[in-house]
């Protein structure tokens, strides 16, 4: 075999090798009673804030202290910790995407991303003035 065709055996290898190690960082997003089943493992969640559990935040005590509680779509329910200040405007969000790990009864939380809500939701009114155009 000539160098060339080693060399680009090698890349391929290689190659192969980095895609298989970013697709165990390919995860899904998870429902609250999908990841109390996988405790510890290191999950995606899309909740919304539970406006029934009090925020516990106290900038001046612990800026890096932040509990809450979220419930998915299904209805489940769990608290989260976070270990950073409080994201701006979070009460407002839509959305939040959590990521981290289960212990025990609560979502250890490494990172929330806001989901702001949509402007271009779906408004009856919205194509009411506007030309239609028919092809054939």
């Amino acid at each position: 075999m000539k160098k060339t065709h080693i060399v680009l055996l090698v890349l391929i290898a290689v190659a192969i090798v980095v895609l298989i190690s970013y697709t165990g960082d390919l995860s899904s997003y998870e429902t609250v009673g999908s990841a109390k089943q996988k405790p510890g493992k290191f999950l995606n969640l899309i909740v919304k804030m539970d406006t029934s559990v009090k925020v516990q935040y106290d900038p001046v005590k612990d800026p890096n202290y932040l509990k809450f509680g979220v419930q998915d779509s299904l209805g489940g329910k769990i608290s989260v910790v976070f270990h950073n200040t409080m994201p701006t405007d979070m009460e407002k969000s839509e959305r939040l995407v959590l990521k981290g790990r289960v212990q025990g009864d609560v979502f250890e939380c490494s990172s929330i991303v806001l989901k702001c809500p949509s402007k271009y939701k779906d408004n009856p009114n919205a194509t009411a003035n506007q030309p239609v155009t028919i092809t054939e």
